[in-house]
């Protein structure tokens, strides 16, 4: 009899994902491709389906043995129809169905579900979160959301949007996150840390101090900014500092309303470790109630580059 598979679709403002997997959290084949969301939908659906089907072929694997696919996506979404809405990071996909659409080209059941809440499930079965009862997970890519585990099972809220954090405003003014100036996602990303290198590299450029974060191009990203910090640009340095304290102001109000017994975060922290985490952990420190913040581990999420492969693969297999 042939291997049943599990098919994971991790769909991301930079990159789309396609992974293979007979027994999770392994991963036996993967593919990926730029996402481009300024060219639309259609190509990246097209090239979703290419994949699946390219995976399939070159590992004798028949569609009748897919046994469900899972499709990662940033919020906001409808999980229960299966509808990408226009996220963030993907604005030019208003109103996808693409649930329905693979179900219809590979006959088999598709799930869709929030990234950070994916994430979440994904570190709490595989990775920094086994073990607890109750945790969050913080995305912290391109836009920032979190995924809630209360007492070892997702809560999703009334209307699926538990978790939306990125959405809250931290201050008055700032950079734009979520569709919102002073946003958490505005200060806490890496959409938002590049708004920042912008602003902070032309106060540099002003005030005639010296900083590597000069343009070779027109936009900085948060991989210039954290690759500059690495190598003592004092700029930089001060840049990614500032986006780990706001983050911990963050973990603060988390820790204050839900008192999980651990933060997992991906993305920027996951790969920068304690030039972000370090201060953030010094603000939840200082600011979240003393009782709550001991209890409390903040860490960088364990399954690493993996988590979004991992994830998908756990939308598959069901959440």
């Amino acid at each position: 009899m042939p291997a049943k598979v599990w098919i994971g679709v991790d769909i991301g403002g930079t990159k789309t994902a396609i992974v293979v997997s007979q027994r999770l959290p392994e991963v036996s084949d993967r593919l990926q491709f730029a996402t481009i969301s300024a060219k639309g939908p259609k190509r990246a659906l097209d090239q979703i389906g290419k994949g699946i089907s390219t995976m399939l072929k070159r590992r004798g694997i028949s569609r009748s043995a897919i046994r469900g696919i899972g499709v990662s996506c940033g919020g906001p979404l409808d999980r229960v129809r299966g509808i990408i809405q226009s996220p963030p990071n993907l604005a030019t996909w208003i109103d996808v169905p693409i649930k329905t659409i693979l179900e219809r080209q590979f006959g088999v059941r598709c799930n869709l579900e929030n990234d950070a809440n994916a994430g979440a499930v994904a570190e709490h079965r595989y990775g920094a979160g086994r073990g607890t009862d109750n945790m969050i997970f913080l995305t912290m890519g391109t836009g920032l959301g979190a995924g809630i585990i209360v007492d070892g099972r997702l809560y999703r809220g009334t209307d699926d949007l538990a978790g939306e954090i990125g959405h809250v405003r931290l201050t008055r003014g700032g950079p734009v996150g979520y569709h919102k100036r002073g946003s958490v996602e505005g200060w806490a990303s890496g959409g938002g840390m590049a708004q920042v290198a912008m602003s902070a590299v032309a106060d540099a450029r002003k005030r005639g101090h010296r900083t590597t974060l000069t343009a070779r191009r027109s936009l900085l990203t948060a991989r210039d900014v954290c690759a500059a910090a690495k190598h003592g640009d004092v700029v930089a340095m001060r840049i990614v500092r500032s986006t780990g304290e706001r983050l911990g102001q963050v973990i603060a109000i988390l820790v204050d309303v839900l008192n999980p017994q651990r933060i997992v975060i991906g993305g920027l922290a996951m790969r920068t470790g304690d030039m972000i985490l370090g201060p953030a952990r010094e603000v939840m420190t200082r600011e979240a109630l003393p009782t709550s913040a001991a209890s409390c581990r903040v860490v960088p999420a364990a399954l690493g580059e993996r988590i979004g492969d991992v994830a998908a693969l756990c939308v598959a297999v069901g959440l």
